[in-house]
């Protein structure tokens, strides 16, 4: 979170309270606090599909306060009203009526006249990870490192068992979202998002990759992505800021759970090069 921006917004709204403005100009300012805090109030971006949805919700809220009762709507509307139908008001009205349209129609053609630019370098689907992250103080090897759970699997099944129904529970808390109740990348708001979210039912995705390699990109987010991994501004979050390095790890072993596909070893990347 970006506690300037929050502390900010809250102080203004506080400032703004007490000199009793109009409901109006009231609803006005909380329309723009609350846009300034989904753009600019979390440290990871917000897809502006998202913002969309957000800023809606906010004005529908706003109008049905609005017009819950008689004397908020007259307070509301009454000055709107009296502009479009007071004849003093005929000039500015015009333009109002002309403006409007007018400010809709060069949005629009400044938008279609946006040129179209190839990407200055080729996007890697999956990047390369470096070699060694640390999450909360713990050094993870990226290259040979293996998930800490893995060996459960053999040893103690249950116990293993259990990490995976954590991972379940972790996932369905924070991610389904975006990658979609099947794993599929088909979440809510996935339509949104670029680029879109993995699709974990793909088989060039869970096969291929060790699992280091998706606690990485679980830990680190979009943030963490590597200028190779671009064009694109990912959403995925920094989830060391809000999992543990336990979570997370739970969190790929039902990945790989769940979709019945199997990790790559570090073994298995020695035999190929051999190969």
């Amino acid at each position: 979170m970006n506690f300037t921006v929050i502390l900010a917004i809250v102080a203004i709204l506080v400032v703004l309270r007490f000199l009793r403005i109009g409901l109006l100009a009231w609803f006005g300012v909380w329309l723009v606090a609350m846009y300034v805090f989904v753009s600019h109030g979390f440290t990871t971006p917000i897809p502006g599909s998202m913002i969309n949805i957000f800023m809606g919700i906010v004005a529908i809220a706003l109008f049905a306060y609005a017009t819950s009762s008689r004397e908020r709507q007259q307070e509301t509307f009454g000055r709107i009203v009296e502009f479009a139908a007071n004849p003093r008001y005929t000039m500015p009205l015009a333009v109002v009526t002309l403006a409007i349209p007018g400010l809709v129609a060069w949005s629009v053609y400044r938008s279609a006249q946006q040129p179209i630019e190839p990407p200055f370098f080729g996007r890697t689907v999956h990047p390369s990870p470096p070699t060694e992250i640390t999450v909360h103080g713990e050094k993870i090897d990226l290259l040979k490192g293996e998930s800490p759970l893995r060996a459960l699997e053999k040893t103690n099944p249950d116990k293993f068992a259990e990490h995976v129904k954590n991972g379940r529970d972790t996932y369905y808390e924070n991610c389904f979202y975006c990658h979609g109740d099947y794993l599929s990348g088909e979440g809510m708001y996935a339509h949104g998002l670029n680029p879109l979210p993995a699709n974990f039912l793909d088989q060039g995705v869970l096969p291929n990759f060790q699992e280091s390699f998706f606690f990485w990109r679980i830990a680190k987010g979009g943030p963490g992505m590597p200028d190779e991994g671009g064009p694109g501004d990912s959403a995925m979050p920094e989830w060391e800021r809000f999992l543990t390095n336990e979570q997370m790890w739970e969190v790929v072993a039902f990945l790989y759970a769940d979709t019945g596909y199997r990790p790559r070893s570090w073994e298995g990347h020695v035999a190929e090069a051999a190969h």
